[in-house]
Formats: structure tokens, C-alpha cells, sequence
């Protein structure tokens, strides 16, 4: 598209939003892709809720239950979100993401510039930055738009898939449903591997200092090295796509796979995770989808800057092993989810 669209749900901040509509029109933008590019300006109240632009989310919802396809399929979009207090700009654009993407919104990697009361936020920055924190906040939206202007599908002639798991396919419901997925995708375009994070291989990061593991992230790298750098790096710096097999653990993914994220950093360090997209598979035994979706989105799109496509999870409820296989709709979700994956692989293959 030719020019980024600004949301503005806010009451207030107009100097702010005359600066962003300023910032967005002196930007050069890729008109290859049909997608609209998209920020949201949020404002969150006291209670770390934004009432107009969750009026906005419900209304595209109602489209999508009456068949009527939300005006978010066809966005990629980005996010600033403003608090007068110190929370609730991350959990708010996690749920605010979450449900953009479950009716086919897209995001970059990064999506999110926050600002919390007094700049707070900004803080970090300016050990770098010999600048003012509401003039590193301004740098770091010019870098938001610009990137979100820039942004591009990948272009591939065939994708590198790696799926991670921690789970025994005998009594996994979560693994059950992603072999009736990838059974489905065998057409596609596309190498899969699966990687098994098994017990003993993974530990968690132990907290180096900056500098040593900025020292063994030059070499792609970790001082505790072992399978995460001699297996998970390597097929994670190949992978165009990361899929992430999540049965919900007390409304969280696995511990081993929290260890995978944790350890991603040193790697993040050395390379960009911009052209690589997420999916997942979540099963939750009673409920807590979202939350284990909504982990994933913080972990690795807004902190670690994976992009997030189009209805990016498939979820169900499934609780004693096999549970899954029983599920009236079980077909209806694997097809779903199999042609959301199809849109995705096939607008990337069809660039080349």
C-alpha cells in the first residue's frame, strides 16, 4: 500500500498524533504487498483498559460471527500504547494483538513502542541515547514506522519449517493435533523438522553478564553451549518458520520451552529474527488458550521480534490423553488451520 493508516484510539495525546501523522508522511513505503499498513495508538484508563478500542474489536468481531470478513484480514500492523501508570502496556497489547490475529491481522516483528508515566520506559535507552526520554520515545516510534513501512512477505522457493516440542506423542493431545495438521501440509511447499526439547538437554539461562554473553553471541553462541548451540541455534537460524507445540502448563507454556525462549537471547543477540514467522499448536486440558497464546506473542514477537501471521495458533480443549481425537469438530479446526497455514506458505512461495 501506498500509506500507512493511523487508528487513533486515544482522548487525549494530540501533539503525539500530529507528530506520528507527521513521521508517516515522509516515509518511502513497499507497494509490492496488498496489505494495509496499520498503527494503533491505544490509550489506556486507570484500569489498563481502552474502552474505544475495545468498542473497535468488538465490532470486527461481530463481523466475523456473521460471516462478514473483519477489515483486519487485510492489515499488518504495529502498536503504540500510552499508560498514565507503570503497568498494562504489555498485557493490554498482547490481548490486543491476540485478538487482532485471530481475525487475521498481521504483525511485524517489534510491533510494540510502550510508554509508561514519566517515560520510564525510556530509561534504558538513555544510557545510549544522550537524548531526553520524550525525545528517545519519538526515535523509537520513527523506527517503528519506518520499519512497518518497509515491511514485506518474505520471498521463498521452498520454507524451512522446525517444530519444537517437549511432549510424548503417545499421551500429548497437543502433539496428536499437530500430526492431523501436518499430515495435511505434505504438499506444501515446505521441509519439516521436528526438534524433541527432551529432558537433560535444555536448561534454563543462567543470567551471564552483558558483555560474556555478547562475547560467545559473536560466535553464535553460549557459554553453557551443549544442544541449545550445536542443535537449536543452528536449525533455528535456517527455519523461515518456528512452530511452537504448547500444552497449557498452569496457564504457561512448558518449562522447557520457556528455557528455549530464554536462551534464544544470545542468538538474538547475533541475528535478526525479522524474517522468520511463528505458529503454534495450544491445547489447554479446561481453558487458558489465550494466556498461552498471548505468552507467546510477548515472548517472542514483541521482545525477541519474530513476525506474527494471520491466525498464528491452532487451540483446543482437550484434557485426558486422546481427548483430542474425540472432538466433534476436530476436522473443521485441522482444515482451518491447515488453509490459514496454506494463505501464509503460498503468498511467500508466489513472490518468487
Amino acid at each position: 500500500m501506498g500509506e500507512l493508516e493511523i487508528r487513533n484510539f486515544t482522548s487525549h495525546h494530540e501533539a503525539l498524533i500530529n507528530k506520528v501523522i507527521a513521521m508517516s508522511a515522509n516515509l518511502d513505503y513497499e507497494s509490492s504487498d496488498l496489505q494495509k499498513k496499520v498503527v494503533f495508538i491505544i490509550e489506556l484508563d486507570e484500569i489498563g483498559e481502552c474502552q474505544l478500542a475495545s468498542d473497535y474489536l468488538r465490532e470486527q468481531m461481530h463481523r466475523v460471527k456473521n460471516g462478514i470478513p473483519s477489515e483486519l484480514k487485510v492489515m499488518v500492523g504495529a502498536l503504540i500504547v500510552i499508560s498514565s501508570g507503570e503497568c498494562y502496556t504489555k498485557s493490554f497489547a498482547r490481548k490486543f494483538m491476540f485478538l487482532c490475529n485471530q481475525m487475521g491481522c498481521e504483525f511485524i516483528g517489534h510491533p510494540l513502542v510502550e510508554r509508561v508515566a514519566n517515560y520510564q520506559n525510556f530509561k534504558t535507552w538513555s544510557k545510549t541515547l544522550d537524548e531526553k526520554l520524550e525525545d528517545i520515545e519519538v526515535i523509537q516510534i520513527q523506527k517503528l514506522l519506518r520499519r512497518l513501512s518497509r515491511y514485506q512477505t518474505i520471498s521463498r522457493d521452498r520454507l524451512k519449517v522446525l517444530v519444537l516440542h517437549a511432549g510424548h506423542k503417545d499421551i500429548s493431545n497437543t502433539l496428536m493435533f499437530w500430526d492431523l495438521i501436518k499430515a495435511k501440509l505434505s504438499g506444501f511447499k515446505m521441509d519439516i523438522d521436528e526438534l524433541h526439547v527432551e529432558e537433560g538437554k535444555i536448561s534454563d539461562c543462567y543470567g551471564c553478564s552483558f558483555e560474556t554473553c555478547m562475547y560467545y553471541a559473536l560466535e553464535k553462541g553460549c557459554f553453557y553451549g551443549g544442544f541449545v548451540v550445536e542443535d537449536l541455534y543452528p536449525k533455528i537460524e535456517k527455519a523461515d518458520i518456528v512452530v511452537w507445540i504448547c500444552p497449557n502448563y498452569n496457564d504457561a507454556i512448558s518449562a522447557k520451552l520457556m528455557a528455549v525462549i530464554n536462551r534464544l537471547t544470545a542468538l538474538y543477540r547475533s541475528i535478526s529474527f525479522s524474517e522468520k514467522y511463528i505458529l503454534s499448536v495450544i491445547v489447554s486440558g479446561n481453558s487458558g488458550n489465550d494466556s498461552v497464546a498471548g505468552q507467546l506473542i510477548g515472548a517472542l514477537v514483541v521482545n525477541k521480534g519474530f513476525r506474527l501471521p494471520p491466525n498464528f495458533a491452532a487451540m483446543a480443549i482437550a484434557n485426558d490423553p486422546g481427548e483430542i481425537m474425540q472432538l466433534n469438530d476436530l476436522n473443521d479446526r485441522v482444515e482451518s488451520y491447515v488453509n490459514n497455514v496454506y494463505e501464509l506458505t503460498n503468498k511467500i512461495i508466489a513472490k518468487k
